[in-house]
């Protein structure tokens, strides 16, 4: 029996195969997921188990460097939003129209894990990262090679994330 962590050994195996640039996919108990998807269904009664418990864990055994969340959250479920800023330190938050995460995302998605949530907007899209700290000696070494101004700015903001999260938890 494992000590801890995530039991479920679907939600498990998934997580270990999420790469770099993957999409993994939590969402609530109403979200229309494609029928060739892997669904891995959480979901025992309305908000069991709740969405913010799954994503603490997913957190805690996942490097996500980007968190797609429906344009209406920070206003519409402050909650949730708040609980997104508090779960994903190192993440970009990036905030879209709700179609793109279900039609879009939920179609490139490694997985898509279903929750009990009845939570407004509580459909949320995970990008595998990479902690370039362990990746690199130096992740600041990367940027004199990246000619795209776009590109720089994503590697500068998330170095910046990194380096914030690895202080403020004493890493």
């Amino acid at each position: 029996m494992r000590r801890g962590g995530i039991l479920n050994g679907q939600l498990s195996r998934a997580l270990s195969e999420v790469g770099h640039g993957d999409v993994l996919i939590v969402c609530d108990a109403g979200f229309p997921i494609p029928r060739e998807a892997w669904r891995i269904d959480l979901a025992l009664t309305r908000d069991l188990p709740p969405l913010a418990p799954v994503l603490e864990a997913i957190s805690a055994e996942l490097i996500v460097e980007q968190v797609y969340h429906a344009s209406a959250i920070p206003y519409a479920n402050r909650a949730l939003y708040e609980d997104l800023v508090r779960i994903f330190p190192e993440a970009e938050l990036s905030a879209v129209a709700p179609e793109y995460i279900r039609n879009d995302l939920a179609l490139r998605a490694k997985a898509i894990v279903r929750t009990g949530a009845y939570n407004p907007w509580g459909n949320i899209a995970l990008v595998g990262g990479t902690d370039m700290f362990e990746w690199l000696d130096e992740p600041s070494d990367l940027l004199p090679h990246l000619d795209d101004p776009e590109v720089r700015a994503f590697f500068e903001r998330r170095i910046q994330r990194l380096a914030r999260s690895r202080t403020s938890t004493g890493a």
